[in-house]
């Protein structure tokens, strides 16, 4: 008897509570909140392709830019031709989301592999400073990487860049860089 009236109690609850939340929609799912960082990551995913760079120290660069991991990641392979008897200095640059924040990492041929984080966005996320955050293969922050990356967005087939070097408690250099997209 103690079991019947306890299956019944389940039914009747159950259908209460059912009956209660039918007239409610089911709320809609989350999505990822608007802000300048979001603005920006989506710029990085809209660079997709080959891209070529002139620097302002006279070399040449060619870049691609994949969306990867479930567009959880832009990844940026770059080879630097620096004279026509070197061969090309290969690095990458992956892009992300990392909650609110904007986040790269440069995968340097330094060796090392700074991580900086987005800390000035433009309101529309045409434009990005990042600065250091972090790095592997560094032993400390005076060895010699990259420090910054300010990234400007002109125009749907034309970025510019500028790398920071740092070593010895001091930025050493800046490196400007326009890139135009190849074919369309």
């Amino acid at each position: 008897m103690l079991m019947r009236v306890t299956s019944i109690t389940i039914v009747v609850v159950t259908l209460m509570l059912f009956l209660l939340g039918a007239d409610k929609k089911a709320d809609p799912p989350a999505t990822q909140p608007a802000s300048a960082a979001f603005a920006a990551y989506e710029k990085f995913k809209s660079l997709e392709g080959t891209w070529e760079g002139k620097s302002s120290k006279g070399w040449k660069e060619r870049v691609a830019y994949a969306v990867i991991a479930g567009g959880s990641c832009v990844m940026e392979t770059s080879e630097m031709l620096h004279g026509k008897d070197e061969e090309p200095m290969k690095m990458a640059t992956a892009y992300h989301m990392d909650g609110p924040n904007l986040m790269l990492t440069h995968y340097c041929a330094a060796k090392n592999q700074p991580r900086m984080r987005g800390t000035e966005i433009s309101a529309d996320g045409g434009e990005v400073l990042f600065t250091f955050l972090d790095g592997t293969n560094l032993p400390s922050r005076d060895k010699g990487h990259m420090d910054k990356a300010h990234i400007k967005f002109v125009d749907a087939d034309t970025i510019h860049a500028k790398w920071t070097w740092y070593a010895d408690g001091k930025e050493q250099w800046m490196e400007e860089i326009e890139y135009k997209r190849v074919g369309k």
